[in-house]
């Protein structure tokens, strides 16, 4: 099996290429479990990050890393997007996306009572990695259903392209593997 071997926060982690398609590899990172890069993690990117009132995150690989964040910038709390409406959601806002990890249609929910936390608010948008964007603008485009104000797109990583950005902050590039 092929690997890429990825330095951040002053760790290392040997990634598996996974093919997405035909001509497209990724460097698979699954941050979900690895306590100690998103405790490492998580100082550097608030760091970076301007200052904001609320973070929030799509569900589920961002979870942890958010709410390490929220700890570090002395947060209380902070919103999960859930990718299907909970019974117990009154009014949910409902955006659809396709990401290129899942390359299905998903859907993105956020709670009235969560929308309401948002309203007025300078909001930070977290994500484990970046790669194409859908994933994040879907989530911008709750957040702004909300009435919140989006200071910041932010992720450990930056997945090929997405690294060329200049409207996210991130800690390291992730390349992609065009064959």
């Amino acid at each position: 099996m092929k690997t890429y071997n990825l330095h951040v926060a002053g760790l290392t982690r040997t990634l598996p290429i996974i093919r997405i398609t035909d001509n497209l590899s990724i460097a698979s990172f699954v941050v979900l479990g690895d306590t100690a890069l998103i405790t490492a993690a998580s100082p550097l990117l608030a760091k970076k990050l301007p200052e904001v009132d609320v973070l929030i995150t799509a569900e589920a690989k961002g979870i942890p890393f958010v709410h390490e964040l929220s700890k570090e910038l002395g947060m209380d709390s902070y919103i999960v997007a859930r990718k299907s409406v909970k019974p117990y959601m009154q009014d949910p806002f409902v955006h659809k996306v396709v990401s290129i990890t899942t390359q299905k249609e998903q859907t993105l929910c956020l709670d009235r009572k969560d929308a309401e936390k948002l309203q007025g608010k300078r909001v930070a948008l977290i994500d484990d990695v970046i790669s194409t964007g859908e994933s994040m603008r879907a989530l911008e485009e709750l957040v702004i259903q909300a009435g919140a104000d989006v200071k910041a797109r932010a992720a450990i990583l930056a997945e090929g392209e997405a690294a060329d950005r200049e409207d996210i902050i991130y800690l390291e590039k992730l390349p992609v593997f065009i064959d």
